[in-house]
């Protein structure tokens, strides 16, 4: 709820209060914010225990259930709408046909973001796993869910100042769901296929796979439901697509199409992944990708609970 709420207050005054020429500032906001999230997303993972030796135990089978997932989630997610978006696609070519124009600084901007990406995130893994303590990270890693909201708040300003996005978005109605929809089904195929690779039961893959990018709820519960191994197999995966899909929207941008970069992100496209997909799409599809992040949210303990043995 505060994700949704840090959204609309950020779009009312990206709206109403912001003026543009302060826009600018709004981004290089987006840009410490998602640096210090995915640091302290590497202080997590580094200070969580014994991360080293569990890597090395479920290593292949969290990037099998990493990759293929996110892999046909995409494909899934592409196919459904060329097929039942095809109309919707084409405000969203021309102006990806604009921002190729300027690609130049469109790129500049992908590549300083990813490198402030995985600078935090190996400076905060590398953090988390020595025995220094400093006060101050040790409060920044522990305040994420306040850097997070900060975030979402700083990208609703960007969405709100684009003018006629209710009207865009406004054409969807039910269609929108067709993304959520394409991203739960290639996960699922994408966990049957990583299940048969790593000789997993498959009813188990498909609840590790249904996780969607939300490792913390699925790792959790599935450690409670089914066992350890699985539980890290579970978190492992899901925050490595989280991973994964920061890094490869730029690449979906520029091939396939800006619906499709909502596809690996799964349930991370309503926070995490946020500021990627409106350097590299449209605030059209970042709105899209808020409606799918809690419709995927919703969806996390649905699945598991249904899936799982």
């Amino acid at each position: 709820m505060e994700i949704i709420v840090a959204m609309v207050l950020g779009g009312l005054v990206g709206a109403f209060v912001l003026p543009e020429r302060f826009l600018r500032l709004n981004s290089l906001l987006q840009l410490i914010s998602t640096t210090l999230l995915i640091f302290s997303m590497g202080v997590m993972l580094g200070s969580r225990d014994q991360f080293l030796a569990e890597l090395a135990s479920v290593g292949f089978a969290s990037i099998m259930f990493c990759l293929l997932p996110t892999a046909f989630s995409t494909a899934a997610v592409y196919a459904l709408t060329r097929l039942l978006m095809r109309e919707h696609l084409e405000s969203a070519k021309r102006e990806k046909n604009e921002r190729d124009a300027d690609s130049a600084g469109s790129q500049a901007s992908e590549r300083t973001l990813i490198a402030c990406a995985v600078g935090a995130l190996l400076f905060g893994a590398c953090y988390g796993l020595s025995p220094i303590l400093l006060a101050p990270i040790e409060w920044l890693a522990a305040s994420s869910d306040w850097i997070l909201i900060a975030l979402v708040f700083f990208v609703g300003i960007s969405v709100g100042a684009s003018k006629g996005i209710v009207e865009k978005v406004k054409r969807y109605h039910v269609k929108a769901l067709v993304i959520p929809l394409g991203i739960v089904v290639g996960s699922l195929a994408g966990g049957l296929a990583a299940s048969a690779l790593c000789g997993m039961n498959p009813a188990v893959g498909c609840a590790v796979a249904s996780g969607l990018g939300w490792y913390s709820l699925s790792g959790v519960v599935l450690t409670d439901l089914v066992n350890a191994q699985v539980g890290s197999i579970t978190f492992l995966s899901n925050l490595l697509r989280e991973l994964v899909s920061f890094f490869s929207i730029p690449w979906i941008a520029r091939h396939l199409n800006f619906l499709t970069c909502i596809a690996p992100a799964g349930a991370t496209s309503e926070d995490t992944t946020l500021p990627m997909l409106i350097k590299c799409t449209n605030e059209e599809t970042v709105v899209l990708a808020v409606v799918n992040g809690v419709v995927c949210s919703a969806l996390v303990p649905v699945l598991i609970s249904l899936l799982q043995p």
